[in-house]
């Protein structure tokens, strides 16, 4: 039902339309004033034409109208002489349409396609305003550029197809009137996904690559260069939004932030008289860098806003289809000089630059455009005198241009124009094979094929163009561009470049997509040097980015790695510990090598100790020797010589024990240190034990012939050794046999060092030897305590408790300072403790004897003795007499 209401809805649109440009149309001057003065150029439509029997129309941005209203006063009631005199060229563009040129000529010269018929074009410039492509697309349907809207005027040609859409705006405004006839559309413009939707836009068909990946080269471009401040201006329609949410979600997640968003609105079509200042806005950015996305009418707007020869210091990237050397003549280039451009890879079409080079007006004396390209873009004039300039003489080429004018390398655009001619052609050509199969054509007999039907052939239609590439017309079979990175040199008008200078391509392995050649790039005028785009200083090695509260991620201070961490690279988000084995420098911004070390004898300190190691243990013999000389005297033998001898070994045992905590650890050390220690201190501490208790026994059990004389025996004081030292050596071999101390690396107690010591295995284990030697400490010097008050003589309970105090007193605070130290420290701290509490028992109990025995020999001699016991005697009470000093003190 809806095909058989078609034919009427198309009636009345067209009626509709035919009452609106008539309307339009009331004011136009009348014929007889049109004869008055001769047409200007702006005002023949269509513009071009080559004749043929089946005709393409074509719709390419060659110039631009400025207006001074909107509709009814614009381009319709605008008198002549105004439309004349206002118009303004974009030279750029004018390949395009040597590009159709170049193509229809190559196709009718190719026998083996579209034989016996001709292909021709009609050429009419795509206005940027509503009314004017409107008025553009009717003159085309009617035929030979009258306007007579509904009504055909084509003769013998026939219209098959329409090739346009520079933009998706001008493919939409262009859609809409001609699905109503149902001519198929070819869209060169950049691609847009939401064309492709065959409900709304049945007609039209996108040759343009897709560019589904530019966001990605972008976002890679702005990571390689560390741009994460950059601003973003994006054309304001479908189009510009979708990339941007693309861009900008591909920048959140590599942390490159948007400075600025500038949308250039889509309806603002008369660049001159535009009062938005797009540009100044963007120069007062913070960016350095701005990424654009647009067309060449967001081009011109912007083109239009810039303040003449004030350099802005900006970085530009843009798209190829945003053609930076495209500008009016009077805006200065170089504000633009060091951009970036993305540019489609294309190949080379064979013939092309041979072509360009033979174009001139003498070779198409017919082709209007040409001359008044060729006249505008070397500044001929008509006046004949001045004809004989050089440069406007038939043999001056396109190729001498500056890029401001032409360019002689094929562009996107002219590509993607060349692939639409050739696809028209190839569905004509199928079309013409499919009807000779069907039916026989007599001779003479001319083929027309309905537009509309070419539509069920497009849909399929692929083939390979004259450069070898496959040509897709299903827009879902349509490759993914690549691009080439295209660095823009603008010293002067005549020394424009477009270089390239890098390449991405999205289907290529990882690590090969993406190459720049920075060495190659030539920036703004401000430096060589690759500019910085962020929103904050960047933070050096040694510190980390601090968020800043309310700002973007890119906005950030910088604080010093916290203790024991590093950042070795510009810009770290979190610092990082070093291994184990290394540790922070002193700028925190890398890990040092840990020196290994120990407590070995070339050191200061390992040195010292040994001195006093040795020092006391030579003392120690010298007092044994002291001791063995006058063994005989009254004096050592009232102090147990057997005992004395015992301590004075075991003393010096902990003297030189106290050197296998020095030096470089090893299995065997580790097992003795600890042990013998604790086994000699043990033995020396048991016989002060024993002697104590000897002093008190001595004094307890005076009575001559009484039974607990036996205790006083030298054999009791041997016991109390053997059974306490026993009960140590016991420990320490439980220890060895369970959990025995090992060689082991603190890696972590002194920074910048690995401290090799031992291990001690089971902690339980150590504190319990060193316990049980408090133990007995402490019981030796309770007991000395108690007898201290016994007569002097023959009671050294004085010393012995002076003696212990000090021992407790440093073993106490031993262990504090122990748990606390860390690395070497620890080692020295017990070597200390085991030198000082050593010599306090060696000083306290053996000096004082010695200095009788050396230096006062007058007092260790029996009558001496004699007369002191005697007083004592008095003083106790008579208790004890001389004969029984000899009989309890010969032990």
């Amino acid at each position: 039902m809806f095909r058989e209401m078609l034919p009427l809805i198309q009636r009345k649109i067209s009626l509709f339309f035919s009452v609106l440009l008539l309307s339009l149309l009331w004011n136009l001057p009348t014929s007889e004033n049109r004869i008055e003065k001769p047409p200007c150029f702006p005002q023949i439509s269509p513009s071009l034409v080559r004749h043929g029997d089946l005709v393409v129309g074509t719709f390419l941005p060659m110039y631009l109208v400025e207006v001074s209203g909107v509709t009814g006063a614009g381009f319709f009631g605008s008198k002549p002489d105004d439309d004349c005199r206002n118009y303004k060229w974009l030279y750029k563009n004018y390949q395009q349409a040597l590009t159709v040129m170049f193509a229809v000529e190559e196709i009718n010269k190719n026998s083996n396609l579209l034989p016996n018929l001709t292909l021709g074009f009609h050429l009419y410039n795509a206005y940027h305003s509503d009314a004017s492509t409107l008025e553009s697309s009717l003159r085309w349907l009617s035929g030979q550029g009258q306007l007579i809207p509904n009504y055909s005027c084509w003769g013998q040609e026939q219209p098959v197809a329409v090739l346009g859409g520079a933009t998706s705006a001008l493919s939409v405004q262009m859609g809409t009137l001609l699905e109503l006839y149902r001519y198929p559309q070819i869209i060169y413009g950049p691609f847009d996904r939401i064309l492709s939707d065959k409900t709304q836009f049945p007609s039209l068909y996108q040759m343009a690559l897709r560019d589904s990946s530019l966001h990605k080269g972008m976002v890679r471009l702005m990571t390689h260069f560390e741009w994460t401040w950059v601003g973003l201006v994006i054309i304001d329609d479908l189009r510009g939004e979708e990339f941007l949410q693309e861009l900008t979600s591909e920048m959140a997640n590599h942390g490159v932030c948007v400075s600025f968003i500038e949308k250039i609105p889509v309806s603002e079509r008369r660049h001159t008289e535009s009062q938005v200042p797009f540009m100044p806005r963007i120069m007062a950015s913070s960016s350095r860098v701005i990424f654009i996305h647009g067309d060449t009418d967001s081009l011109m707007i912007l083109r239009y806003s810039e303040a003449p020869f004030l350099p802005n210091f900006k970085v530009w990237v843009t798209t190829s289809h945003w053609d930076i050397t495209v500008r009016p003549e009077n805006v200065d280039g170089n504000n633009f000089h060091g951009a970036l451009t993305f540019s489609h890879i294309t190949s080379d079409v064979l013939g092309f630059k041979p072509f360009l080079r033979s174009v001139n007006p003498v070779k198409y004396p017919e082709d209007i455009v040409l001359r008044e390209f060729w006249h505008s873009a070397f500044r001929c004039t008509d006046e004949p005198e001045k004809l004989r300039q050089e440069k406007c003489l038939a043999n001056a080429s396109l190729e001498t241009l500056p890029l401001l004018y032409f360019d002689m390398t094929l562009s996107d655009l002219s590509y993607t124009i060349y692939n639409g001619v050739y696809a028209v052609a190839w569905n004509l050509h199928e079309m013409f094979l499919m009807k000779l199969e069907k039916e026989s054509m007599a001779e003479g007999e001319t083929w027309v094929p309905h537009a509309w039907k070419l539509h069920s052939f497009l849909k399929s239609l692929q083939f390979n163009n004259s450069a070898g590439d496959q040509v897709f017309m299903d827009e879902k079979r349509n490759p993914e561009a690549q691009y080439n990175i295209l660095n823009y040199i603008n010293l002067n008008i005549d020394t424009e470049a477009l270089v390239k200078v890098g390449q991405f391509s999205p289907k290529a392995e990882s690590g090969q997509d993406f190459t720049i050649e920075e060495e190659a790039i030539v920036w703004d005028w401000s430096g060589s040097k690759t500019p910085c785009a962020t929103c904050s200083e960047s933070c050096a090695p040694g510190f980390r980015q601090t968020p800043l509260e309310g700002e973007p991620i890119c906005c950030f201070s910088c604080s010093p790695c916290p203790e024991g961490e590093i950042s070795n690279q510009m810009n770290i988000k979190s610092c990082m510990k070093c291994p184990e084995d290394e540790y922070p420098s002193k700028e925190r911004n890398r890990c040092l090598p840990k020196v290994v070390t120990c407590l070995n004898f070339s050191e200061p300190l390992g040195v010292t100790l040994i001195c006093v190691a040795l020092s006391f243990s030579f003392m120690t013999v010298l007092i044994l020797w002291v001791f063995v000389k006058f063994r005989d005297t009254p004096i050592v033998k009232a102090n147990n010589r057997s005992l004395s001898y015992t301590l004075l070994i075991s003393l010096n045992f902990c003297f030189l024990c106290s050197l296998l905590f020095i030096g470089h650890p090893t299995a065997a050390t580790c097992l003795l240190r600890q042990t013998t220690f604790g086994i000699v201190f043990t033995v020396a501490v048991s016989s002060i034990l024993a002697k104590t208790i000897m002093v008190v026994l001595a004094f307890k059990f005076t009575t001559p012939g009484s039974k607990g004389r036996w205790w006083v025996q030298s054999k009791l004081s041997n016991f109390v050794v053997i059974i306490c030292s026993g009960i140590q050596v016991i420990l320490c071999g439980i220890w060895l046999a369970i959990s025995p101390p090992f060689p082991d690396l603190d890696i972590h107690s002194e920074p910048g060092q690995i401290i090799i010591g031992c291990n001690e295995g089971s902690v339980i284990a150590f504190y319990s030897v060193l316990g049980y030697m408090g133990f007995l400490a402490l019981c030796s010097f309770t007991v000395a305590f108690l007898a201290r008050n016994l007569p002097d003589t023959f009671n050294e309970a004085k010393f012995i408790t002076f003696s212990m105090l000090v021992f407790c007193s440093v073993w106490v605070s031993f262990l504090p300072t122990y748990q606390s130290s860390k690395g070497k420290a620890t080692v020295s701290v017990e070597i200390f403790s085991i030198l000082v509490s050593s010599a306090g028992l060696l000083s306290c109990i053996f000096i004082p004897k010695c200095y009788v025995i050396l230096l006062r020999s007058d007092r260790n001699t029996q009558e001496r003795i004699k007369k002191k016991v005697g007083s004592m005697s008095r003083n106790h009470d008579g208790l004890l007499s001389f004969g029984s000093y000899q009989r309890h003190n010969q032990f």
